[in-house]
């Protein structure tokens, strides 16, 4: 009799893992962010979206480019809405009460990216959604409507086949060397209708096969399916039963270890897991010598990680 109590979900890793010697950059939907947060958590060198969470390939593609050809945003490609000033290719957090702090902001997040992407060899997409949001005077799809008409807008689906093209092209510029990781996030967009999630997701995994079936440097990491298969329980999500929780981010980060990372470089995570324990510590006495004495030892295993793996980012 089998005695498991959960469909396991089969994933072959890497053949050529990854260590602390790549840099990575991740774009697109909050899934992005959780594994982003998880590789800077273990000292990794990253760079997690600087546009802001993306949620359409289309959007992850014009971020990508830009961030290629290192080109600022312009003033005029502002505009204001209400009392904030915005940008159609990022989130509302880099949004700001004057054009030029807004400015000042995008452009920093962009410059950053654009440096940090000549020494990027890994390179993480996530997509949320195949619902697509174009602009009807530009024609263009945007990130982010910030809360303009609805009538601004022209609601679609992107197809495979665009999706596919797309991204052919814009792997074709990318440096021969790069290691591609591709994700559809298992944040279902519950908005667009039960069915309308389902075609979406759909799109998004037959362009992603298609794209890993092209290009050998491009991977396929099935947190989708871990996350609505293999954790099929609303226990792993929170409250809005739509986001999964950190125990269920928790457990697909160290499934992405293990596709994506070599031994030697899950020892090293393991050792700063038990760190970052240390330094999250909150003692009710702050105060006490017993605490003040947990900081002190707290550092100084700080230093003896940096000594042993000068390449930490911590």
């Amino acid at each position: 009799m089998d005695t498991s109590f959960t469909t396991k979900v089969t994933i072959v890793p890497l053949q050529e893992p990854l260590g602390y010697d790549q840099q990575w950059l991740t774009l697109g939907s909050c899934f992005s962010d959780n594994i982003g947060r998880r590789l800077e958590r273990a000292g990794f060198t990253t760079c997690m979206n600087p546009f802001g969470v993306l949620f359409n390939p289309r959007s992850i593609s014009l971020a990508l480019r830009r961030i290629i050809s290192g080109k600022e945003i312009r003033a005029d490609e502002l505009f204001q809405q209400g009392s904030v000033w915005n940008h159609f290719a990022f989130s509302n957090l880099h949004s700001s009460y004057t054009p030029e702090s807004t400015l000042e902001g995008m452009n920093r997040s962009i410059n950053k990216a654009v440096d940090q992407f000549k020494h990027t060899r890994v390179l993480i997409l996530t997509f949320g959604t195949a619902w697509v949001y174009e602009d009807i005077q530009s024609g263009e799809v945007v990130a982010n409507c910030h809360k303009l008409p609805a009538d601004r807008f022209r609601r679609r689906k992107l197809s495979v086949d665009e999706i596919v093209a797309d991204y052919t092209a814009l792997f074709q510029e990318l440096p021969t060397d790069m290691r591609i990781m591709l994700t559809v996030s298992p944040v279902r967009h519950w908005k667009d209708g039960a069915h309308e999630n389902t075609l979406s997701k759909s799109i998004l995994q037959l362009a992603v096969d298609e794209l890993a079936t092209r290009f050998s440097g491009v991977h396929y990491f099935p947190a989708y399916e871990l996350l609505i298969d293999e954790l099929r329980d609303y226990r792993f999500y929170n409250d809005d039963m739509i986001h999964p929780s950190d125990r269920a981010i928790d457990y697909i980060w160290q499934s992405f270890a293990r596709f994506a990372l070599s031994e030697d470089t899950r020892l090293i995570t393991n050792e700063i897991e038990n760190y970052r324990q240390m330094e999250n510590h909150r003692s009710i006495h702050p105060d006490s010598e017993e605490n003040l004495a947990f900081k002190r030892k707290t550092a100084q295993r700080r230093e003896e990680l940096l000594h042993s793996y000068p390449f930490l980012h911590l």
